[in-house]
């Protein structure tokens, strides 16, 4: 489907805040409200309905995810993003075919392919620096996947590679770059036992990755999950199986999108 040349220009979080006040301070009227926000919700380029307005609501943007998805319709997905001012655009899982049909629309997509990631627009740098940590170099495509989606959202991200508890002294030598950082994302196979570690250091806030790493009693990374939720340390985070994504949005709705 042809994308229309006019940009589609979604309401930030300012506009929605004025159109709710208004209606709160009886300056205007339910349906006039509704009338100004009809069709913002979202783009129908036929394949798809994008929610363009995501970011009013939650802070970040809609991530399209490739598997089930033609290159031609992630193609046209990803160009009514970036035409709608979303910022930035991501395709997680991609493969790279998909790459090629964005890199087709959007030239300047840039693929990043052993984690599997395209990125468009990203954000400037801004201030919050997270610190992301691999147990050990077969964890690696996890945790990338991660600090790569962190950056493309403008946080600064230091990344502490082969640091597993089998030679924990390895961690320590990172000590001051963890309590520096303002969150901390531990990716770890086998049997996950780093976040504890790791939490065990830094007041920051800790979202904890399994990983799919590991032998056949680790099953596929149920082990390290299992573990992950079972720490003794209170209140790490932990996501899903190999969702390094999940855990970069994550630290970034902790930190204020």
């Amino acid at each position: 489907m042809a994308i229309s040349d006019t940009a589609w220009v979604p309401l930030d979080r300012a506009d929605l805040r004025k159109t709710f006040d208004a209606v709160a301070a009886g300056e205007l009227l339910p349906e006039e409200a509704l009338a100004r926000l009809e069709g913002t919700t979202f783009v129908d380029v036929g394949v798809a309905k994008l929610d363009v307005d995501r970011e009013a609501r939650t802070g970040q943007p809609e991530i399209v995810y490739g598997p089930g998805k033609t290159p031609e319709q992630v193609g046209t997905i990803v160009h009514a993003l970036a035409k709608s001012g979303v910022r930035p655009v991501i395709v997680s899982r991609a493969s790279d075919v998909q790459f090629r049909a964005v890199s087709a629309v959007l030239p300047r997509a840039v693929h990043h392919p052993d984690v599997q990631l395209v990125v468009i627009d990203p954000r400037e740098p801004r201030a919050e620096r997270l610190a992301v940590v691999a147990a050990g170099t077969a964890d690696l495509r996890v945790a990338e996947e991660a600090a790569i989606v962190a950056e493309a959202f403008g946080l600064r991200v230091d990344r502490i590679t082969d640091v597993g508890v089998a030679g924990i002294h390895r961690l320590l030598a990172h000590r001051e770059v963890l309590e520096e950082a303002d969150c901390v994302v531990v990716a770890a196979g086998m049997e996950g036992a780093l976040p504890s570690a790791v939490a065990g250091l830094v007041s920051s806030p800790v979202i904890a990755v399994p990983t799919s790493v590991g032998y056949g009693a680790t099953f596929g990374g149920l082990a390290a999950l299992l573990a992950m939720l079972s720490a003794c340390v209170p209140g790490i985070v932990v996501v899903n199986v190999d969702n390094g994504l999940g855990a970069a949005m994550g630290a970034l709705r902790i930190l204020g999108s």
